[in-house]
């Protein structure tokens, strides 16, 4: 009788190692999953901040950008007068009544801000400091006759029907700003080109 129970003994521990094994092995899956889980919810949580903060950075910087884009740049306006010519229209003969004005790049602030103190000196008590605009207006009528004859030339050049269109006038301004610039040769440069007043008949 005392030999079945040796041989039941080493078939119980076998079972009883096999067992302890498959839970071992269960304990290992079940905490490298959660280790895994863990490490996936703290990464896409550091990335989803990173992201937000990225974006939040890039839409205000574009924002910025687009409100610089959205201010129209302001400069001096010089008042080139009335001008009334031929268009080279032959038949039959038509003229142009416009009052032509460009406005050019105002100085940089800084150099604007340089000239008042240069002409200051010590003692400069009541008097006014000069006005940057106004002095380039001066200097600029120095170019007025230079400009007036850009503008006839491009002007007379164009038919009635060539500045009947919205197109044909913004052509024209595009032309005239592209001769003024030439005479400015980069010192200053020409903004935009107005008509205030376009009459052909």
């Amino acid at each position: 009788m005392a030999k079945p129970t040796q041989v039941k003994e080493p078939e119980i521990k076998d079972k009883e190692q096999k067992s302890g094994g498959g839970n071992s092995i269960l304990i290992n899956i079940i905490t490298t999953t959660i280790v895994c889980i863990i490490f996936i919810g703290v990464n896409y949580f550091l990335q989803s901040n990173l992201l937000t903060t990225q974006l939040q950075s890039v839409t205000t910087e574009q924002n910025e950008t687009e409100e610089e884009l959205d201010k129209p740049e302001k400069g001096i306006v010089l008042d080139l007068g009335d001008f009334t010519m031929n268009l080279s229209d032959i038949d039959p003969r038509r003229y142009l009544k416009a009052n032509v004005a460009v406005e050019i790049t105002n100085p940089e602030p800084e150099a604007a801000a340089e000239e008042p103190k240069k002409s200051g000196g010590h003692g400069g008590h009541g008097e006014a400091a000069p006005d940057p605009k106004a002095a380039i207006v001066a200097e600029m009528e120095q170019y007025k006759p230079a400009i007036r004859d850009a503008v006839i030339t491009v002007l007379t050049s164009k038919t009635s029907d060539e500045l009947s269109t919205t197109a044909g006038k913004e052509l024209a301004k595009q032309q005239i700003a592209e001769a003024v610039n030439g005479i400015f040769d980069g010192e200053r440069e020409v903004i935009r080109v107005s008509f205030g007043q376009f009459i052909m008949q």
